[in-house]
């Protein structure tokens, strides 16, 4: 038996344009750029604003019907840059520029071109460099390689056709790239030096044959194991402690780095904190002329044929489109300066200063309340935007922290906490390493009162090791 009844719902959904803006404002300014490429390839009612185009639209209507539209609406000359204000207008902004570098797999790859390899080994070494990490490690098994070769590929090979491109891969710079253990990084490395003399010798013996004694600092017995006196043991620990143990990662880092693009530039002028967008990555648009040249044509035909009004409703669509996407895009924009400007502002002494101790306790909350908006769109824009300031090009994020309160009631950022804990730890006695509970005792001491567990956090976010891993002879 069927039944009937009446249920209310209340629900909130996103509009098509809502959702469009919050991807955009998540796109980094080269994402951007690639996007808004993207967007004009696909939908020819959109065009680049550097001509001087005489065509736009006030109110597109929003009618579906081909015979209701009002033709005059998307003919008005009316507001024709659709462009803000708020950008930079000077020549140094507009074309500032970052240096470009080929990604570390790219990298990897142009060296590998070098490598005499076979017409069998080549498809192998290209899989092998494609699976290493942005560390410079092979985390995978052979094993595994080969079931993803046979299956992806069609390859049939073997272990020992992995193992001899992978000893060739190994043989690329940066040192020690390809390892599968951080055990053997570090002998890649040794090995490479040129100078085989006593210490690195040394050297190698300790990691080849006691490597779990060193990686836990056990150096009087990897004394008593090896017979060798502790001035020998130093030197061959001083040897070790000049290897890289991420490879990859210093290379990451400067590619990364240098293919960076600023989304704001801070620079301050007789005091005052000026902020500016960067414009160089975001093309003035325009509805396109030629459609407007189409739909002139349309409103003068007295006889319309059921082609030409599809053809007209394909044409609204088209332009519907392209000021979505114009309009998304101002809001980006406005939404980018209203957050940055507030951020500025809050820290408004660390910025003049330049220093970490002038960093204010800021949550994603305080910004969101400043500017009326969700805490969500404030997370967007942190977490992928870069200021160009004084004192370096960093991610808003960086800016954000918790709070605490010091021994004289003032609140003060962990930033500023987490600083004097790296000072700490750096100006330690090496041969006694400070345990957290004496790190808590040391920053008590200094008027932050820090509880072990909080200590042990903020040590790993530092990416600093437990005591007995800082020890040193």
């Amino acid at each position: 038996m069927l039944n009937q009844k009446l249920q209310l719902k209340l629900s909130q959904k996103l509009s098509p344009q809502q959702i469009q803006l919050m991807r955009l404002i998540q796109l980094t300014t080269a994402e951007l750029e690639q996007k808004v490429k993207n967007e004009i390839e696909e939908n020819p009612a959109l065009e680049h604003g550097n001509e001087l185009l005489d065509s736009d639209s006030n109110d597109l209507n929003s009618e579906t019907q081909s015979e209701e539209i009002n033709v005059d609406d998307y003919l008005s000359d009316e507001n024709d840059d659709l462009s803000q204000n708020f950008y930079s207008t000077s020549e140094e902004i507009n074309n500032y520029q970052t240096k470009s570098s080929p990604s570390f797999h790219q990298y990897l790859d142009n060296q590998s071109r070098n490598l005499i390899l076979s017409d069998s080994e080549k498809p192998l070494c290209e899989f092998l460099i494609g699976s290493i990490d942005e560390s410079g490690y092979l985390r995978r098994e052979v094993e595994d390689i080969i079931d993803d070769l046979a299956f992806t590929q069609n390859i049939i090979t073997t272990k020992d056709d992995i193992i001899s491109v992978l000893k060739k891969i190994q043989d690329l710079d940066p040192p020690g790239v390809g390892a599968r253990s951080l055990q053997e990084c570090l002998l890649i490395q040794l090995n490479k030096k040129a100078n085989k003399k006593d210490s690195i010798l040394n050297s190698i013996k300790i990691i080849e044959s006691e490597f779990e004694l060193f990686s836990k600092k056990k150096f009087n017995k990897l004394s008593e194991k090896l017979n060798l006196s502790d001035n020998h043991i130093k030197k061959a620990i001083e040897e070790i402690s000049k290897l890289n143990p991420k490879p990859g990662g210093s290379i990451t880092s400067e590619f990364s780095n240098n293919s960076v693009t600023p989304d704001f530039i801070l620079t301050i002028e007789d005091g005052e904190l000026l902020v500016e967008l960067n414009k160089r990555n975001s093309p003035e648009l325009r509805l396109s002329s030629s459609y407007k040249n189409i739909l002139e044509g349309y409103k003068n035909d007295p006889n319309k044929s059921k082609s030409q009004n599809q053809a007209i409703q394909f044409l609204k669509q088209k332009l519907d489109s392209a000021k979505w996407f114009i309009e998304a895009i101002e809001q980006r924009y406005q939404t980018l300066y209203q957050t940055v400007n507030a951020i500025v502002n809050f820290q408004n002494n660390y910025f003049l200063s330049g220093e970490e101790s002038d960093l204010k306790p800021m949550i994603l909350k305080d910004i969101a309340e400043k500017i009326n908006m969700d805490i969500s769109t404030v997370s967007r824009v942190a977490n992928s935007k870069y200021i160009d300031t004084p004192y370096g090009i960093k991610l808003l994020k960086s800016y954000f922290s918790e709070g605490m309160i010091d021994k004289d009631g003032n609140e003060i950022s962990t930033i500023e906490i987490k600083k004097v804990l790296r000072q700490i730890i750096d100006n330690e006695d090496k041969s006694k390493p400070l345990s957290d509970i004496e790190l808590s005792r040391n920053l008590s001491e200094k008027g932050y009162k820090v509880a072990r567990r909080t200590v042990s956090k903020y040590r790993e976010q530092l990416e600093m090791p437990v005591a007995r891993l800082r020890k040193e002879l």
